[in-house]
This record gives structure tokens, C-alpha cells and sequence, in this order.
């Protein structure tokens, strides 16, 4: 299988690899090249293997990261945080939750002050906020290296990442694979970073979503200006029949401006045991997470349906990010 090769023979990068990031922001998955997803990639891979063997692992020892969502969050927090702590680094957090801010962003503080402080007593910061392009100002007021982890309907970068690394394990390629998008295009973070970064490979593309949803123009004009095939449908059963990954998004109700709007989107595409039946053989099952009702729970016996491995992903590749670009893989 191509997931325990990938894995099991994953080596510690060379220094001049790891030089590469030292010393990065990471704000958008445009940022990267093909060598710098191969440093993140096998890195990624080493700390799986390192878990794996049960290795008690001291590359951030000393270190401390800031965990800053200014937007609810699972998921990607608890990974980042737990992508720390198995470094043997310590993490100090603000987690503002949906109706209630505790932060001195509340009291009226701008984001460029509230990081300037912050960067005082950390080593690293990781952010997520609800405004698009908050991490460019973190990064801009911070000395040390920042990490979006999710601006509004801008860019999930780790989140691509960890995508990327799960396709690669599940499938053992990223060249030559039609990627099947479906859901909320249009303002979906996660979909926007992972077809940046797949626009690097030789990939097809189908986007699948209602007209109220659809990818933005700058994006499908980017990938068909480098050659790539691209296919926009409001049919997701003919794109199952194409897809080597199918990568299903939630609708977001925070980022509607009424409550009309979504409702009459919301349900638009689920992903159930006929079309998992009627896809294409190996056909691999990603979502961002987390689930509403986009894909049905009898789905996830389904061998292809990789999500919840997805998840458990982000680990790897937020342990690799943090140690990269503190200059830290011992």
C-alpha cells in the first residue's frame, strides 16, 4: 500500500533542505514550489514514522507557540496543538468562541497590536480569523514566523497541505489524478488553497457546485493558463464516475450574509452509498471537516472514505511546519 511505503521510508531531511522554509511565514499555498511539498511532505513523513515507533521527540523543547483563533475551531487547533506538545514545545492559547470574546481584540484592539504583544512572549504564532488577509497582518507585525490557519474565505494553507499528504499516502501520486471539488466554491478557503497547490502537478479538475457557489474566475483562469484541464458541472454523480479523489465542502453559514441565501444552498449536494457506488473504482473521499450533511454516515465504512485519516494527518504536517520554519528539525 502505498501509505506504509511512503511512510516507512521516509528519511530526516538534509540541513540545506530544511533551510528551504527556515524562517517562513506560512500564509498561502501559492507561496510554495514542487521542492518545498517535498521537504513538508517527507518530513510530515518522518514524524508519522517517529510516532509510529513510540520516539519521544524534543525538536521544539524550550519553544513556545501561540495558538490565536479568533474563530471557533476543532480540529485545526487541537492538530497544531497537539503537533506542539509531541515536539516537547509548550502552547499558550486564545480560543474566542462563537458568542463570547475574551480576548482584547473585543475590547477594540487592533489584530497588528494584539500579535505585536503577543510576538513578545512566543516563539511561534499560529492564527485563524474570520476577516480575509488577517494573517498578512500578523505575519507584518510579528518578528517571529507566523501560520494562517484560516482567514475567512482566504487561505487554509495546512490545511491544503495535510489534503496533499493524504492523497499522496492513500494514492500514492498526485500526477495524473482528476480531482473532483465539490460544495461551496466560492467561498470555501480549504478547496481555494488545495487547487493552488495541486495546480503545481499534472491534475484534471472538476468543480462541481450550484451557480451561487461556483470557483472564483481568478482561480479557474490560473489553472487553465498553466494547461490544466478544468471542468465546472452542477452533476455530481457524472463527476463521481471521473473523480480519483472526490474532496466534498460544507456550505458555511458564517460566511452567508442572510440566512435565505443558505438555506437555499445548504443541502445542495449529499454524497451517499449510490454515489459512492455509481464512482469510480478507488475512488478517495476527502472533506475538510466537519460534516453537516454533505456526505452520509454509511458512507464512512467505505474504504475509500479517508476523512477522518485526513484529520489525524494534520498532525504530522503541523509538527513538520512548526520545526521547519523555526529552523528546528533536530
Amino acid at each position: 500500500m502505498a501509505y506504509s511505503k511512503m511512510v516507512e521510508k521516509a528519511q530526516k531531511p538534509l540541513k540545506a533542505k530544511v533551510s528551504l522554509l527556515e524562517g517562513e511565514d506560512i500564509l498561502t499555498a501559492s507561496q510554495f514550489n514542487r521542492e518545498q511539498l517535498s521537504v513538508i511532505m517527507n518530513s510530515a513523513a518522518y514524524y508519522e514514522k517517529a510516532l509510529a515507533k513510540k520516539k519521544i521527540l524534543r525538536d521544539m523543547d524550550g519553544k513556545i507557540m501561540a495558538a490565536l483563533f479568533f474563530e471557533p475551531s476543532t480540529r485545526t487547533r487541537l492538530s497544531f496543538e497537539t503537533a506542539m506538545h509531541r515536539l516537547g514545545g509548550s502552547v499558550v492559547t486564545v480560543a474566542e468562541s462563537a458568542k463570547a470574546q475574551t480576548s482584547s481584540t473585543a475590547k477594540g484592539e487592533s489584530l497588528h497590536d494584539s500579535i505585536t504583544a503577543v510576538d513578545k512572549y512566543v516563539d511561534i504564532i499560529v492564527v485563524r480569523s474570520p476577516i480575509k488577509g488577517a494573517a498578512e497582518i500578523a505575519a507584518n507585525a510579528a518578528e517571529h514566523p507566523v501560520i494562517n490557519a484560516g482567514d475567512g474565505a482566504g487561505q487554509h494553507p495546512t490545511q491544503a497541505l495535510l489534503d496533499i499528504y493524504t492523497i499522496l499516502k492513500e494514492k500514492g501520486t498526485l500526477n495524473g489524478l482528476t480531482i473532483a471539488v465539490v460544495g461551496d466554491l466560492k467561498y470555501g478557503r480549504a478547496p481555494h488553497s488545495l487547487v493552488e497547490l495541486l495546480s503545481l502537478y499534472d491534475c484534471n479538475f472538476i468543480f462541481i457546485s450550484p451557480k451561487e457557489l461556483v470557483m472564483p474566475k481568478d482561480i479557474t483562469e490560473k489553472l487553465l493558463s498553466k494547461g490544466l484541464k478544468v471542468e465546472e458541472t452542477d452533476n455530481l454523480l457524472k463527476a463521481a464516475e471521473k473523480a480519483d479523489v472526490l474532496y466534498i465542502t460544507r456550505v458555511q453559514k458564517e460566511r452567508f450574509s442572510t440566512a435565505e441565501e443558505y438555506e437555499r444552498v445548504k443541502d445542495s449536494y449529499v454524497v451517499d452509498d449510490s454515489i459512492v457506488e455509481k464512482g469510480k473504482g478507488g475512488m478517495l473521499i476527502l472533506h475538510p471537516l466537519p460534516r453537516v450533511n454533505e456526505i452520509a454516515v454509511s458512507v464512512d465504512k467505505c474504504p475509500g472514505a479517508a476523512y477522518f485519516r485526513q484529520a489525524g494527518n494534520g498532525v504530522f504536517i503541523r509538527m513538520a511546519l512548526l520545526t521547519l520554519i523555526t529552523g528546528n528539525l533536530l
